[in-house]
């Protein structure tokens, strides 16, 4: 199991994802996990670019699975609107600015559109509008540029365009 993204953050802290994935889901299930290096240890005389191409080298050529959230502005992974991460092609491993509060190591287009298929799991009202555009495949938000041909959306929404067809 590989980490889409991760923010940059000490490890163990609550704003990580690896922190909720080790107690809901490692702690208990026998699979290997391959967290993105972003903790103080990982980056302990390296740089944050250093350590995305290190990551990288750990990649299958493709995924079977890539399973992706989507934020209500039309983000996922950590491929956030306005930020020079989305146009990011020749690696598949990169840091974006900040967002939130946080820098994150995230995974690139090249790599999220190899994947044999796509999950997305998309909860909450106010992701109705971005939903609509991932559906539409709207290339305004950074979601609608994920290839969606192998793609499935699980969604707890109930107001939304449905496609045509």
């Amino acid at each position: 199991v590989f980490q889409v993204d991760e923010r940059i953050t000490p490890d163990g802290s609550d704003d990580r994802n690896l922190t909720r994935l080790d107690e809901l889901w490692f702690s208990h299930a026998p699979v290997g996990r391959h967290p993105m290096p972003v903790g103080a240890a990982d980056l302990d005389g390296a740089d944050l670019d250093a350590a995305a191409a290190g990551y990288a080298t750990q990649l299958p050529e493709v995924f079977d699975l890539i399973h992706l959230g989507l934020g209500p502005d039309g983000h996922c992974a950590s491929l956030i609107p306005g930020d020079p991460v989305l146009d990011v092609i020749e690696r598949d491993v990169a840091v974006s600015g900040e967002y939130q509060g946080c820098r994150r190591m995230t995974l690139t287009y090249p790599v999220l559109n190899r994947a044999a298929e796509i999950v997305w799991i998309v909860s909450g009202d106010d992701k109705a509008g971005a939903l609509d555009q991932l559906i539409a495949a709207d290339a305004s938000i950074p979601a609608g540029r994920v290839n969606q041909a192998n793609a499935t959306v699980l969604t707890d929404l109930t107001e939304m365009v449905r496609p045509a067809g």
